[in-house]
């Protein structure tokens, strides 16, 4: 009898916190960094806002996170700014359409594949506006300034992360969870004015790297008030 090809770490159920967040192990997606699972404690801080900012290569981006809208969100991604999982780190992705207007980051193997190794549910927008775009009604503006989770379908968050440079309209599949300052958007402007960076398949691409390559220095959080 031939021994089981399968290590006794896949064979246990994957290790979920306690809370209410339920930050659940992903086996099959190992960190792309290695970061424990974020604290869950019975009551998720759920009222007032935290600033972080992303000091890049082009300059700061400020973020102002939302912990009612959000809450589990913003326990994870405080945690992962905690330790240091966003420094040195690149935005992976930009786009350009005229109806999907973002810079995606949150990836430290920078493929678009990488994660914290959990994922946690989503704490998705009720009162999002219609899209002018879209005559259909089923996609949301998602605005200018907007920060949302990205996600590989429902209840998969885990460290990606988008920022809105531009009105968008997506269905509202995406956990907003704060929004970027004055500054940060300045800093957007400049990077989504180099465009995507061109490949021998696409010359002209609207979706993929930024030309002018972004790289998140370091994600700090500020513990003073403003």
């Amino acid at each position: 009898m031939t021994a089981s090809a399968v290590s006794p770490a896949a064979e246990r159920p994957p290790r979920t916190t306690h809370g209410p967040c339920a930050y659940t192990e992903t086996p099959d997606e190992p960190a792309a960094r290695p970061v424990p699972l974020p604290p869950d404690p019975r009551r998720t801080p759920a009222r007032g806002t935290v600033r972080v900012t992303l000091a890049t290569n082009h300059g700061p981006i400020g973020l102002t996170l939302d912990r009612e809208a959000a809450p589990c969100t913003v326990q994870s991604f405080l945690h992962l700014v905690g330790k240091r999982f966003y420094d040195r780190t690149s935005c992976h992705r930009l786009t350009a359409y005229p109806t999907l207007s973002v810079l995606q980051c949150g990836d430290p193997s920078g493929t678009g594949e990488g994660g914290p190794g959990y994922r946690y549910r989503d704490e998705l927008p009720t009162d999002l506006p219609p899209a002018p775009t879209d005559p259909t009604g089923v996609r949301r503006l998602y605005a200018r300034g907007v920060l949302a989770m990205a996600n590989a379908g429902p209840d998969t968050n885990g460290s990606q992360f988008f920022l809105v440079y531009a009105d968008s309209a997506l269905r509202p599949n995406y956990t907003i969870f704060g929004e970027v300052d004055a500054a940060g958007l300045a800093t957007l402007d400049r990077i989504a004015a180099g465009g995507v960076a061109p490949t021998a398949e696409d010359p002209a691409p609207v979706d993929g790297a930024p030309a002018l390559p972004v790289d998140i220095r370091r994600a700090v959080r500020s513990h003073h008030h403003h």
